[in-house]
């Protein structure tokens, strides 16, 4: 375990607390990193946090499998947006829908990846889902690719301490901290969709630093304009961002942020299998759209006041309004979201979210004893409309649902992380507590319902560097995702999931430029549930089970060129219902990566490469597609990114970066099945697209 870290502003003391405990929760290193790290302790201010710090020095040695994507994979691969950056991830997959960002599908391990809910999803260690315990898909997005530093994929060992809807691990999303001199960073990109001539520009503009010895501020602003990959997607987005860090005195610092994110697009949805192959870039729901936005706040308190004991105060809220337009065709009997038929209505479901949360959370160093002990509170209100307009005769009826829903949720946690063997050992066994009450009010009918879900969630990590190039790890923990509001508005039979996650792993790094990483993993997942697109219900797949190997390596050969490979393969099933021994849905059952970064002078040149096996659409594993794109098997795919920049430095100090680079440079045709409100028929991923881009740090 580790902590993470800036450096302190001059003038203001270090806190010799926070390095003992980081040198006491951290699983051994061998020697030289260890002097190393000695040598830099008193430029470092640390803060509790399981997770620690978002860099590859901690994922040597962390207890699970774990990667950091850092400023450069993200910013100078070609990728273009964050989906796409994290491709390269073992045990990850990405089904992109717009090629601009704004509605992610990450999935992890085999979990279904569409709307990313079977990941918790945090931006700086808070919840970014709509709805943290009741709406964990991620239907609005608050999030752009420029404003971030890097992403932490943690895929095991943080259940406990992270929880509810971890099945799939954590992804904390790090946006980019404060300097401790005055900066400014402009950039301007433009992607250029080869099919059909869009484009997107995307502008970025940040400035901060600390104003005073004590007091660093911060703002960021992105604003991205114009059309996705195909027709009907015009998109408009706007993220502000406002972050504060103030140091009080040696012991008390307080952390705050204020964004503002409003989105607004048309969205092309997905196309029958005779659309797809006559034009993949045409759109066949005219009335389909999507507008949202967020407010969103978070303030810390980090207390040190002696050497063996830091207490962090963690709040967040945010209000969001999110609304999808959808075109549904109610007279002609068929179904409503076969995409060759005429809509005779456009329905619209807005969604307003009040939501508020405290996590207050002690560290305690004794002997060879770390404790630490949190619990949280979080609040959701929610209010859940459904209203229809009538093409025909313009009528507007905004009485066809009126919903309301009040999420109260509390958890506890506690573990011990306990050193042996002169640190070279650490286990950590620890217990989450999670009781969540959802209270559902029909306002049109009167009708009330409720959902209770209260689970002990325990974990055990251990961590074991086993000699200087080896670090060897194993976890166990048992996750909770409680019945979701999407779920109880349906027909089916649904309930609170539960699953245990398994890992067995090992690190080698036998010199300098090469290291190399193999994970055996496990789910054992109960009462999973699944969208069965055809009948417009939820699923209730009962037990299902997750298991494969994921292995991952670099090598540095010679001086500025790095090689990258990974691979996954993944085991499925279900285990139980009617489709008891098939694979479950969009799992493809191999998956492969390779990369290669060459860096000489002020040049860069990067290629990656990802394939994906096919797999299934649906729970039945249907193999042939019908004439709607409702089911049928996935093809493989296979994405090539390359990308060449080079850094032109001016005067007082300034860099311009300028860029070019081809995304999808195969021009692979891959697709998936519908998602969202057009649930059926094919969804293509981003054609061939070029990125031209300049960033000036100055």
């Amino acid at each position: 375990m580790s902590f993470s870290g800036k450096v302190k502003p001059t003038g203001l003391r270090r806190r010799p607390l926070s390095i003992f405990i980081t040198m006491a929760l951290m699983p051994p290193m061998p020697v030289a990193a260890q002097e190393m790290a000695s040598t830099q302790l008193n430029q470092i201010v640390v803060e509790g946090d399981w997770l620690g710090t978002p860099d590859k020095k901690a994922v040597k040695t962390y207890t699970g499998a774990r990667n950091v994507v850092d400023s450069e994979q993200l910013h100078e691969r070609g990728a273009l947006n964050l989906e796409d950056a994290l491709r390269q991830v073992p045990g990850v997959q990405v089904l992109d829908e717009t090629g601009t960002g704004i509605l992610p599908n990450i999935g992890v391990r085999g979990l279904n990846p569409l709307r990313s809910e079977r990941v918790q999803l945090l931006v700086d260690g808070y919840p970014v889902a709509i709805g943290p315990y009741t709406n964990v898909g991620v239907s609005l997005f608050p999030v752009t690719l420029p404003s971030l530093e890097a992403v932490d994929v943690v895929r095991g060992g943080a259940a406990v301490h992270y929880g509810p809807n971890n099945v799939g691990g954590v992804l904390n999303l790090i946006t980019k901290p404060i300097p401790n001199t005055f900066e400014q960073t402009l950039r301007e990109r433009l992607l250029i969709a080869e099919g059909s001539g869009h484009v997107l520009t995307d502008t970025y503009y940040r400035a901060g630093g600390f104003v005073t010895d004590n007091l660093g501020l911060q703002f960021q602003a992105n604003l991205q304009k114009g059309n996705g990959f195909r027709d009907h997607s015009d998109t408009e987005v706007q993220n502000y961002i406002l972050d504060v860090d103030y140091f009080a005195d040696d012991i008390n610092e307080f952390k705050a942020q204020l964004q503002y994110y409003d989105v607004t697009a048309d969205l092309p949805g997905a196309l029958s299998p005779a659309a797809y192959e006559d034009n993949r870039n045409r759109s066949q729901r005219p009335y389909d759209s999507y507008d949202a936005d967020m407010w969103r706040a978070n303030l810390t308190w980090i207390h040190t006041p002696d050497d063996s004991l830091e207490f962090q105060w963690r709040n967040f809220a945010h209000r969001a309004d999110r609304t999808f337009f959808f075109g549904q065709d109610l007279t002609s009997g068929g179904n409503w979201a076969n995409p060759e038929a005429a809509a005779s209505h456009v329905a619209d479901s807005p969604r307003t979210f009040h939501v508020y949360g405290t996590e207050p959370r002690v560290t305690k160093q004794l002997g060879n004893h770390t404790l630490m002990l949190g619990g949280r509170y979080v609040r959701e209100e929610v209010e859940f409309d459904v209203n229809r307009l009538t093409l025909a005769d313009g009528s507007y009826n905004d009485t066809v649902r009126d919903w309301d829903f009040t999420t109260n949720a509390y958890a506890a946690y506690i573990s011990d992380t306990i050193s042996l063997l002169d640190e070279r050992l650490t286990l950590t066994p620890g217990i989450r507590y999670e009781a969540v009450r959802t209270d559902y009010r029909d306002e049109n009918s009167g009708a009330l319902s409720d959902n209770h879900a209260s689970e002990w969630l325990p974990g055990l990590t251990v961590g074991l560097q086993a000699t200087d190039e080896v670090f060897l790890f194993a976890n166990a923990q048992r996750s909770l995702v409680p019945v979701q509001t999407a779920q109880v508005i349906r027909e089916g039979s649904v309930a609170n999931e539960t699953a245990w996650n398994y890992e067995l792993g090992a690190r080698w790094q036998p010199y300098s430029n090469l290291e190399a990483t193999a994970t055996v993993f496990r789910i054992d997942y109960q009462d999973q549930i699944q969208y069965n697109k055809a009948q417009n219900r939820y699923e209730n797949l009962g037990e299902t089970r997750q298991q494969g190997l994921e292995l991952e390596g670099r090598w540095s050969p010679m001086t500025g060129l790095e090689l990258g490979l990974g691979y996954t393969f993944l085991d499925s099933e279900q285990l139980s219902g009617d489709n008891i021994g098939k694979e479950l849905p969009n799992a493809p059952r191999h998956q492969a990566s390779a990369d290669a970064v060459y860096r000489t002078g002020l040049w860069s040149a990067s290629a990656t490469a990802l394939y994906a096996g096919n797999s299934f659409s649906d729970a039945a594993n249907t193999v042939n597609e019908d004439g709607m794109g409702s089911v049928g098997e996935l093809p493989s795919y296979t994405l090539v990114n390359t990308r060449l920049g080079r850094d032109f430095p001016l005067d007082n100090g300034m860099i311009l970066n300028v860029g070019v680079g081809v995304n999808n440079l195969l021009d692979d045709e891959a697709y998936f099945r519908g998602v969202d409100v057009s649930p059926v028929g094919r969804v293509p991923m981003p054609g061939r697209t070029y990125v031209l881009e300049g960033q000036l740090n100055f």
